[in-house]
């Protein structure tokens, strides 16, 4: 009898360790049952996603992975935070977004667990003329402000410290941002604007307002103008450098500086992504601050994506911007910002609001999430994702520098062509359900009611444009809903189910998913004639395809069908005319589908 150690894990002891060549063996075995006969690396690969920036991701990490010394938090390259403690002395900063005055709002919002506010001002925002109406009962002492004025940036800046002092807040206790952001601002609109005032406001927040910074770092007009991870993060470097440039020449040391700003960043529900971004950007600003002779700590504020966010079945926004928090939150972001589900369709309203604060707060309070310094730290793939991203970021970094800065490179259009490469990539992954959206191209409801709010402020434009993940089929859904408030009914297409449910049932949910993506009606019950659509789908297998698609096909269209269709792969049928089939441009099918029915 085998007598174990007294450890009470040691029950595997005797078992040799499994190698890297034999999972890979195992891997060949079940792909090759799938057809495809790869071995080795390229078993391996064959199960590989990739990413944008020429990054992919790999079905298995190890410690064969390896990635530079992430170090410990609050020491460069400041990886794993910023700060010593992290999150942990209470958790992020939660920081609620208001464009509009509205009585009451912003005091509930701290009332119930946001710790600090972000007003936008002036164009797309609250006038400035009204701030102080906006922070009327607040306790400017114990909630920082952070403003968001465009060109209005200096009288709003003015205005706000005029209130600090006005309420007799101590000029030490003062906390925020005034929010100065030219490029951004440029970026937004197309407007430049003149220096000079922000290096004074930057200069009187280094000399008499030591918890106040003067500008942010916003990467989001980069990142809703459809860029990805990597131009997001070499885009914020750019701008920083410009900053430190600027206040360079103003008189203020490289520490000065930098701790004038604050770096803004999306977060999406890619949650590793977003985790290693995060990481990445505090390593990548380490690594200027460096060159620039200092030691300085990236302060990062993320937002959850506009860019992710749905018009239609806006409820799964909720499980995005949990996703996306809880990244933010492992991330490091001293500062968390949750857009409202139903930011997508105008100002969101009391529930939306309660429902946007309370992510932070469980993840914080009842998931106990912040209690770890960089919980995602020692993972193998987080590691070398941050690394490989980081590489990546720099990269683009580079590309910007050699276009004469970030200035040079918004105002040449260089910048704003790259973007638009990345994301027309993008759309053809949306077009093509390679990149799904839950609600809107994967598991749409027609039978739901559409949520209604007050419009919004139009946000400022003119720059680079802002994109949405759901924008091509809300264009094709908009066209089903006027059709529908034309007819009283939407457009329907026949989904004809051939032989026995193990046969369709598959390829009947994926037609009906598609064509309910583009606003077209399925009717699976009763007959053609009954079902009031002109258009047919086949669905079934490919076995009942070779015995019956050819008769069917003809059989429709004998009976009036104008277009007939067949889930699955192209064949040689004569009388079918088109196919769908998953990675088929679903977007050009739905749209010449409605073109051929009138819908317009």
């Amino acid at each position: 009898m085998t007598v174990l150690p007294d450890d009470g894990l040691s029950l595997a002891a005797e078992f040799p360790d499994a190698t890297h060549e034999q999972w890979q063996h195992l891997v060949e075995g079940v792909l090759r049952k799938s057809g495809k006969d790869v071995s080795g690396t390229a078993a391996e690969d064959a199960l590989s996603t990739a990413l944008e920036d020429g990054l992919r991701t790999r079905p298995l990490y190890s410690a064969r992975d390896a990635a530079p010394d992430a170090g410990l938090p609050g020491f460069a390259p400041f990886v794993r935070g910023g700060r010593a403690e992290g999150n942990t002395a209470g958790g992020w900063d939660v920081r609620q977004r208001h464009t509009a005055l509205t009585d009451g709002v912003v005091l509930a919002d701290l009332e119930n667990g946001v710790t600090s506010l972000w007003l936008v001002l002036g164009e797309g925002g609250i006038p400035v003329t009204e701030l102080g109406r906006a922070l009327d009962g607040v306790y400017l002492d114990l909630a920082p402000v952070v403003l968001d004025a465009g060109t209005e940036v200096e009288p709003a800046a003015r205005e706000l410290l005029r209130l600090y002092g006005e309420r007799g807040v101590a000029k030490e206790a003062a906390r925020g941002n005034l929010g100065a952001d030219p490029l951004g601002h440029e970026a937004r609109t197309g407007q430049s604007s003149d220096f000079t005032a922000v290096a004074g406001l930057a200069r009187l927040c280094a000399e008499e307002f030591p918890g106040l910074r003067a500008l942010t770092v916003d990467a989001l007009p980069y990142h809703e103008a459809g860029g990805s991870a990597a131009q997001e993060l070499g885009a914020s470097l750019a701008t920083g450098v410009a900053y430190l440039r600027e206040l360079d020449a103003a008189g203020l040391t490289v520490e000065q500086a930098a701790a004038q700003l604050e770096f803004r960043y999306a977060a999406t529900a890619d949650q590793f992504l977003t985790i290693a971004k995060l990481r990445a950007a505090r390593r990548l600003w380490a690594r200027v601050t460096e060159v620039c002779g200092a030691s300085s700590a990236q302060v990062q504020h993320a937002v959850t994506s506009p860019v992710m966010m749905s018009r239609r079945d806006p409820w799964v926004n909720m499980l995005r911007t949990t996703v996306a928090t809880l990244a933010a939150g492992v991330g490091g972001a001293e500062s968390v910002t949750v857009l409202p589900f139903d930011h997508a369709l105008g100002l969101p309203d009391a529930f939306a609001r309660r429902i946007a604060r309370n992510t932070s707060t469980i993840l914080i309070e009842e998931s106990h999430l912040a209690r770890v310094i960089d919980p995602a730290g020692g993972s193998w793939y987080v590691e070398r994702l941050t690394d490989e991203l980081a590489e990546a970021g720099w990269e683009f970094f580079q590309r910007v520098e050699r276009a004469g800065g970030q200035a040079a490179a918004l105002r040449s259009g260089q910048l704003g062509d790259d973007l638009a490469a990345t994301w027309e990539a993008r759309t053809g992954k949306l077009a093509r359900r390679r990149e799904p959206v839950t609600g809107v191209s994967e598991f749409p409801n027609l039978a739901e009611q559409p949520v209604a709010r007050e419009p919004a402020p139009e946000p400022r434009s003119g720059g680079l444009p802002r994109v949405r993940r759901d924008e091509a089929y809300e264009a094709l859904r908009a066209r089903s809903d006027a059709h529908l408030a034309a007819t009283g009914s939407r457009p329907r297409i026949f989904l004809a189910a051939l032989g026995p449910a193990a046969a369709h049932t598959a390829r009947l949910t994926f037609a009906s998913n598609l064509f309910q993506a583009g606003g077209i009606e399925p009717v699976t019950e009763g007959t053609f004639a009954e079902s009031g659509a002109t258009e047919v789908c086949l669905c079934s297998s490919d076995a009942l395809y070779e015995e019956q698609a050819e008769s069917m096909a003809a059989e429709f269209r004998s009976a009036g069908a104008a277009q007939v269709f067949l889930a699955g792969r192209p064949g040689q049928y004569t009388d079918v005319d088109a196919y769908v089939f998953a990675g088929c441009d679903a977007v050009a099918v739905l749209s010449a589908t409605l073109d051929r029915m009138g819908v317009s």
